[in-house]
């Protein structure tokens, strides 16, 4: 893939949900990819769509999604986005609040799987004792 599309009109929205970002995207960011090699950067603009998370050199995006993607019309959202996104030859992975609050490992493992090219898309299931 050549240069990335970008909609600089979204900037001001990108900075925004960066300085507004969810307490689990908090978590992802400052307890796992701030850090993580290769290089994940927060709210990335890709086309007329904002990705939670992008890894540039591996073309995987990392969305978060609370209740509302779980509504119809966010679901036929999510579905077209991840299509254009999927055109682009970037592998979207979704994980929600719910997954991060409580699998976190499993969260961070499934993405550092689908870095290396392990084929991993959603988090292991937690152990329960």
């Amino acid at each position: 893939m050549g240069k990335r599309p970008y909609n600089p009109r979204l900037t001001p929205t990108a900075r925004e949900l960066r300085t507004k970002a969810t307490e689990q995207e908090n978590h992802l960011w400052y307890d796992y990819l701030r850090e993580y090699r290769p290089r994940f950067t927060r709210q990335r603009i890709v086309g007329n769509y904002i990705l939670d998370f992008y890894c540039g050199s591996a073309k995987l995006g990392v969305e978060i999604d609370g209740a509302h993607h779980y509504e119809a019309q966010g679901i036929e959202h999510d579905r077209i986005r991840t299509e254009y996104l999927e055109g682009l030859g970037i592998n979207v992975m979704r994980f929600t609040n719910s997954d991060i609050d409580k699998n976190f490992g499993g969260v961070c493992a499934a993405i550092d799987e689908a870095v290396k090219g392990t084929g991993a898309t959603t988090p292991p299931t937690p152990v329960t004792s």
